[in-house]
């Protein structure tokens, strides 16, 4: 791992889509850094709508990549991070267009945790943008769910643990041995693939829990099944019912994942056969995650 010098330049990648006022949002917070962002890079995937003028607006150094293709949040990120590494990045920064750093220190304390406990990859905790006190995503330690972060009071990091991509900070040389987001993915599980191939990896990473990532709670999803002792992600439309069925199929054959395909089994044929009683919807998430299962990454 390259060792921390005074001069590690950070470049920070933000993908974007038909959604300027969020955007700008974001962008002014990044702006606002107590440790400036060197360089900003934002793919756009939607150019055909007002995204450039914020972004040029911004205040810092930026380069603007419009993408006539919509490469969804995977090859958003996978353009960005390696236009991020051409242009000299020590670390490399992801953020979404819908969520932002809490406050202006975020930044300088990723890095600072980064160096002090020899990290390759550091995560903020991903708190709710209406209540900050509350996490985007429940996360469980051991046997419980943990969902504010009062939970983790006393505890620094939290090892082998980040949610990617909102926030997380990413050294350059730890790309080298991890690679950048499978654009096949388009979007959804790119971030649980990006987090498999860290755990693989060896590599040393964390969530930091002194720096939190505002961003829309995204608990709505997951439908409680079993009394509560399990869940199931039922997305609200069949775009992303497409791309979550299919690609969590792709995932579950990847090594470090297999062991979850008989809990996913159970999992989803209770929930449409028992919870739903949806025979059709069973149906069409078998097809989609033997399709992922099988590499049939087509997006029709």
């Amino acid at each position: 791992m390259t060792p921390p010098t005074a001069v590690e330049r950070v470049v920070a990648v933000v993908v974007t889509r038909h959604r300027p006022e969020l955007l700008r949002a974001s962008l002014t917070a990044l702006a606002s850094q107590s440790r400036p962002v060197d360089h900003l890079v934002v793919v756009d995937n939607g150019p055909d709508q007002p995204a450039e003028e914020a972004v040029r607006a911004c205040g810092l150094p930026v380069t603007y990549l419009p993408s006539e293709r919509n490469l969804g949040g995977a090859g958003g990120f996978a353009l960005g991070m390696l236009h991020a590494l051409a242009l000299g990045a020590d670390w490399v920064w992801c953020a979404d267009d819908d969520g932002r750093p809490a406050d202006d220190t975020v930044l300088a304390t990723l890095l600072d945790a980064a160096r002090r406990h020899g990290l390759a990859e550091v995560s903020p905790l991903v708190t709710d943008m209406a209540d900050p006190d509350r996490l985007a995503f429940p996360l469980r330690r051991g046997l419980r769910w943990r969902r504010n972060r009062s939970d983790f009071r006393g505890i620094e990091i939290l090892p082998r643990y980040a949610s990617l991509f909102n926030g997380a900070l990413f050294r350059a040389d730890a790309l080298d041995a991890v690679g950048v987001p499978d654009y096949r993915l388009f979007f959804r599980g790119d971030e649980t693939e990006i987090h498999r191939r860290l755990l693989r990896s060896g590599l040393p990473f964390g969530t930091c829990t002194q720096a939190a990532y505002l961003h829309p709670e995204g608990t709505t999803e997951f439908e409680p099944i079993l009394g509560g002792r399990l869940s199931a992600q039922y997305p609200g439309n069949e775009v992303k019912r497409f791309f979550t069925y299919r690609n969590r199929g792709y995932l579950m054959a990847q090594p470090g994942m297999r062991w979850l395909w008989p809990l996913e089994i159970v999992r989803f044929t209770w929930f449409f056969l028992v919870t739903r009683r949806d025979p059709a919807g069973w149906r069409e998430w078998l097809r989609l995650t033997r399709a992922g299962r099988r590499e049939r990454l087509t997006r029709a």
